[in-house]
């Protein structure tokens, strides 16, 4: 006889006796998905520009992501937020990004409710949705979704992807990594990449191989459960690491420059109906030189930026190829519902010139072209954190107008994919329906035969914002529902309407216009002035890459538009508008642990997140290791914060004890002890005294003197003329060892250290020692 089950919270239909043998048993019923439903793998591409993938038009070779598209379809007007969380929050949720509490990235967040960085419960996660109808739900890759000071060991995890409704998780937390030396979270909890860059080790391969692993896990338990995958590689987000020899694939091919990539994709995608055939491109932008401008030298070195671009695209296209073909060897492919698409337009993090060090856009720091020349060829490499310029950031949104962090269309018109045989009969088709991220939520749940839950985990949900476009998949000629879509992003703003776009750039419609650099605040008086003078109206039904203004022709139609963004605004906790980027950047958040300025670590522990270490930049502060020499001596890593493209490291070596400040990856500055610390027990401490001020602007860091004492005496001095300004990235820090990348050349990571390291404690109070004698000892020491 069968067993007899019951849904949960409804009377039990068995017989309770006595005894058993008078009572007849059932079941909870398991929560089981319905027979035959599909699976949902969302892939999410990080940075990746409407002009980039092969089916877009572009030259880059896409192979797989062409297939998704020519077996299904290609979405023209989908819409992002034009950052990298705020759009993942969307595609999650179905909510705007305001309404997410994800006004722009984690590392931005601010004390307002549209801003602080803390997705709502009641804004549940389409994981947890589907969860509750049986799906597997998993999540590998880029997660970036909660508060960066809740990724460290205490939490609360709550907000990790475990606790959003995703059963396994394998990837990282924060908005990058190093593609050779990431920093990896497995479900809950911190470890280490199971290979080295030397090794053969790429985070692309590692993704792969685990989304592969989790689908597998599950099959052969419950080869008919239906999966969610969430699958966000770090690609094509900096740093642009690959294996040389795929971005050798592409020697010569961008010799020609943007200017001739831009044409030669507008054309393609003319070719292809992804455009029309009357459409215009967008004009030249004034902050990206001619290519014709440029000297030979950098022409090569941005070439050579782009090849290894391309070769990062390909590699990913290739190891998502991998995912794919294992759904098509287990019988799932057809399927499966896939969609694709990029959280922003193409990135312009490199700077007019590129960079080899994306940590020098953060510090304000950019490198002179002969610094970058001297790496060329290291690009792509474990000792690099590379990223082109704004040329081909440019070129790669190709046919529209800037990029990410913008709200012109090259911010937020993005590609998007649509591939499913089983459910949709359409292939190889064109969609041109107006969509925005928010949308993708209710189609899924559409398309599955789903409807949003009132309540997830006893918290009543709110409206889903979006809605949904499964009723395109078969009808190319179906209307748009999504009619009005706001955007703001770092004081950007735009809005759609029924084929009509108001924008509002700032600080300008170029920085070359605007006469500012990006991440200027906006005041009160600056907002009045640029809602009656600096919005611009296009109506991109006919001029879809926003040449021309017609904002004096259309007057009453933007002062419609601009009452509507701010009707928009007040739905979603828009306001206050804020315009500053690095201001928001070194904000004081509310941590779990009450402020402190003294922190211990001990060795063996996880590594300590950026936004949870201790703040030394630009302050005085103090590091002190209780260490035990054995006989013979020892050597490695007491304390380091960052990784060999910037930071900081404590140490010893050969029995010498150092301290060096990795400034960028362009300069380190060393102060050492002089004489091997002797074997037994002592107290090895390292203060750095400001003495100036930090220029931001400049990106240099205080400059001050540097000093090393073993058990209260002066053992070493140095004056650092300049240190790391605002933020280290890759920011974590580590007691006993250097995991990743070395700080400094010095040592091999991970340089655990050989003797015995009971505490190294970090005091930021600017309480230091004063050793007058010994500091002249060293300065007539060094005459």
């Amino acid at each position: 006889m069968g067993l007899t089950e019951y849904k949960p919270g409804t009377a039990f239909p068995g017989i309770i006796g006595r005894t058993t043998d008078q009572s007849s048993p059932a079941w909870p019923q398991p929560v089981r998905a319905t027979p035959g439903s599909p699976n949902v793998l969302m892939i999410v591409l990080d940075d990746t520009g409407f002009g980039q993938l092969g089916c877009y038009g572009s030259p880059i070779a896409t192979p797989n992501f062409d297939a998704l598209a020519a077996g299904g379809l290609l979405y023209t007007n989908m819409h992002t937020t034009a950052l990298c969380s705020p759009s993942r929050s969307c595609i999650v949720t179905g909510r705007n990004h305001h309404a997410n509490g994800m006004a722009a990235i984690n590392e931005l967040a601010t004390g307002y409710p549209g801003y602080h960085g803390r997705i709502p419960f009641e804004n549940g996660f389409l994981s947890e949705m589907l969860l509750a109808h049986g799906y597997s739900t998993y999540m590998v890759g880029k997660y970036h979704l909660l508060p960066s000071e809740f990724e460290s060991a205490v939490g609360p995890f709550d907000r990790w992807p475990l606790g959003r409704g995703f059963e396994r998780f394998y990837g990282f937390l924060g908005g990058d990594t190093s593609q050779w030396y990431p920093d990896l979270v497995y479900d809950n909890h911190q470890v280490a990449p199971p290979g080295a860059p030397e090794e053969g080790y790429h985070l692309n391969a590692d993704l792969a191989d685990k989304a592969i692993e989790f689908i597998a896990d599950a099959a052969q338990v419950a080869p008919d459960k239906p999966f969610y995958m969430h699958y966000c590689p770090g690609a094509t987000h900096a740093p642009h690491h690959v294996p040389r020899e795929w971005a050798d694939r592409y020697a010569g091919q961008f010799d020609e420059g943007w200017d001739a990539y831009r044409e030669r994709v507008f054309a393609r995608q003319k070719s292809l109906g992804i455009m029309p055939a009357d459409a215009e491109l967008s004009r030249h932008d004034p902050d990206v030189p001619a290519w014709e401008s440029l000297s030979p030298e950098a022409r090569r070195l941005a070439a050579r930026m782009m090849e290894v671009f391309a070769g990062f695209l390909s590699h990913t296209d290739h190891h998502l190829g991998r995912v794919l073909d294992f759904l098509k060897e287990t019988g799932q492919f057809d399927n499966t519902l896939i969609m694709l698409v990029s959280d922003n337009g193409a990135s312009a993090e490199g700077g007019v010139n590129g960079t080899t060090n994306e940590l020098q856009f953060f510090n304000n720091a950019p490198e002179t072209l002969e610094e970058s020349l001297r790496a060329i060829d290291e690009l792509g490499g474990p000792d690099t954190f590379n990223h082109y310029p704004w040329g081909w950031t440019w070129a790669g949104n190709t046919p529209f107008r800037r990029w990410k962090r913008e709200t012109y269309r090259g911010g937020t018109n993005d590609p998007f994919l649509v591939h499913w045989p089983a459910g949709i009969r359409a292939r190889a088709e064109v969609r041109d329906q107006y969509a925005h991220i928010i949308d993708i939520v209710p189609t899924v749940l559409e398309a599955l035969g789903v409807d949003p839950p009132e309540t997830i985990r006893g918290v009543t949900q709110s409206p889903i914002h979006g809605v949904s476009f499964a009723h395109t998949f078969d009808d190319a000629s179906a209307a748009s529902r999504r009619l009005t879509q706001y955007f703001e992003m770092l004081g950007h703003r735009a809005i759609d309407h029924q084929g009509w776009r108001a924008v509002c750039p700032w600080p300008g419609p170029s920085f070359a216009e605007a006469g500012q650099p990006f991440g200027v605040p906006i005041t009160a008086e600056n907002l009045t002035d640029l809602d009656a003078h600096h919005w611009e109206l296009y109506h991109v039904a006919e001029d879809p890459a926003e040449n021309h203004n017609l904002a004096d022709k259309h007057q009453d139609r933007l002062i419609e538009l601009i009452a509507q963004w701010y009707v928009e605004a007040g739905k979603y906790d828009v306001l206050p508008i804020d315009g500053s980027a690095a201001a928001r950047l070194m904000v004081e958040r509310p941590q779990v642990a009450a402020p402190r300025e003294r922190y211990v670590f001990r060795p063996g522990t996880q590594t300590v997140p950026a936004w949870v270490a201790p703040r030394v930049l630009n302050r005085p502060h103090s590091i002190t290791a209780d260490v035990e020499i054995p006989a013979g001596g020892a050597g490695g890593v007491l304390l380091c914060q960052g990784s060999g493209v910037g930071g900081w490291t404590m140490y010893l070596l050969d029995g010498v004890l150092h301290y060096a400040h990795n400034y960028v990856r362009r300069s380190i500055w060393r102060v050492s002890s002089g004489d091997a610390v002797p074997e037994g027990r002592h107290e090895l401490r390292f203060e750095f005294e400001p003495t100036g001020a930090p220029d931001f602007a400049a990106g240099k860091g205080a400059p001050g003197r540097a000093q090393l004492y073993i058990d209260g005496q002066l053992a070493g001095q140095a004056e650092f003329p300049v240190t790391t300004p605002i933020a280290l990235n890759p920011g974590g820090l580590a007691c006993g060892a250097n995991p990743g990348s070395a700080v400094v050349p010095d040592y091999r990571p991970p340089f655990r250290f050989s003797g015995t390291l009971h505490t190294v404690t970090v005091d930021l109070s600017g309480e230091l020692i004063s050793d007058s004698e010994g500091e002249m000892r060293v300065a007539m020491g060094r005459q």
